[in-house]
């Protein structure tokens, strides 16, 4: 049973275990809901943000791409009477769903959920085998179509950059002479493959799949695109004082929340060989730490928590700067999608 943070149980593939909110006091506590204020969770998943914020007294609108979850979720829709709306949209379009004259706070949690991991039909686990789909939504390319399509170029840029797979040119490599004679179709058959090329050794504080699987996740879904575009988007649809908080779980993401904050601090850039100018007034404020990591009483409680990082901003009254991804310096492997192979 999935024990959802609204106190509902759910079934859950893989036998019991209890989905626990990371970070949620701080997330709370950054955010300040109260009646009267509307806060945007952008990444609903078992609502256990979502039941914090509605018990606090604010209204929530709630976004999530994988329809399971909205399914999910009406239950608590109702327990609510019109403070909870539920949509299914990527998290990356918040701005489409931002009442007039701005949010209060906006709320984004980085990545995969406990329960998508747990649901061996999803694909998205070595440990669990089932098709090698990865996809939170139902569309676009599946974990299958990228291993099995992909250039083994391409490959390697997907499992070293996305996954930081030390071994991404030689598990590309073995990827293409085995697909050569049958495809990849579920978990099982990557994760022995993966095995074979790079076997596990008693030192290892990781399985060697972990970093592929992780990889293909991200890049299936575009996570870090629509990260991206969901800060720019935030960042556009707060009100002055509004609360922009985002929790990740691997360096990739918390570079991404760092060089935004940072591009939006408004801090004045120069060197000892050029004086210091105001490229523009900031955008957000950044009171109190710049991150907040999990507490070791959490972490034991709470594996997924040992990895999580909480930045925070509050908006000003500046405009929003420029959607300029280059800020990110993100490779171009989006274009990747095309499998042409």
């Amino acid at each position: 049973m999935v024990t959802k943070s609204d106190g509902a149980d759910v079934e859950a593939e893989g036998g019991p275990m209890r989905h626990i909110p990371v970070l949620l006091k701080e997330v709370v506590d950054a955010l300040r809901p109260e009646a009267g204020k509307v806060i945007l969770d952008g990444t609903f998943g078992a609502g256990g943000y979502t039941s914090a914020i509605l018990s606090a007294g604010a209204s929530v609108i709630a976004i999530d791409r994988d329809p399971t979850a909205i399914a999910a979720g009406q239950a608590l829709v109702e327990r609510h009477e019109g403070r909870l709306s539920l949509v299914h949209s990527r998290f990356s379009r918040l701005a489409d769903f931002a009442p007039q004259g701005g949010l209060d706070g906006v709320v984004l949690d980085i990545g995969v959920s406990s329960m998508q991991i747990d649901e061996a039909e999803r694909g998205f686990s070595f440990q669990r085998n089932g098709p090698l789909d990865m996809r939170m939504s139902a569309d676009g390319v599946s974990a299958a179509d990228v291993v099995n399509r992909a250039k083994v170029g391409d490959l390697i840029r997907i499992f070293g950059f996305l996954g930081e797979e030390k071994h991404a040119g030689r598990i590309a490599r073995a990827i293409e002479k085995r697909r050569a004679s049958e495809p990849f179709r579920t978990t099982r058959d990557l994760v022995n493959l993966i095995e074979t090329v790079n076997p596990r050794r008693a030192k290892d504080k990781i399985h060697p799949s972990t970093r592929v699987f992780q990889a293909l996740r991200i890049f299936v879904n575009d996570e870090l695109g629509e990260l991206a575009r969901a800060l720019f988007a935030a960042e556009g649809s707060l009100k002055p004082g509004g609360r922009l908080v985002v929790v990740t779980f691997h360096s990739l993401e918390d570079r991404i929340v760092k060089q935004f904050f940072s591009d939006r601090s408004g801090k004045a850039s120069g060197s000892r060989h050029m004086p210091a100018v105001d490229v523009r007034p900031a955008v957000f404020d950044f009171p109190g730490k710049q991150m907040v990591a999990a507490s070791e009483a959490e972490a034991e409680v709470n594996p997924r928590a040992r990895s999580a990082k909480l930045r925070m901003g509050v908006r000003t009254t500046a405009a929003p700067g420029a959607a300029d991804l280059s800020i990110f310096a993100l490779p171009d492997l989006a274009s990747l999608a095309t499998m042409g192979a």
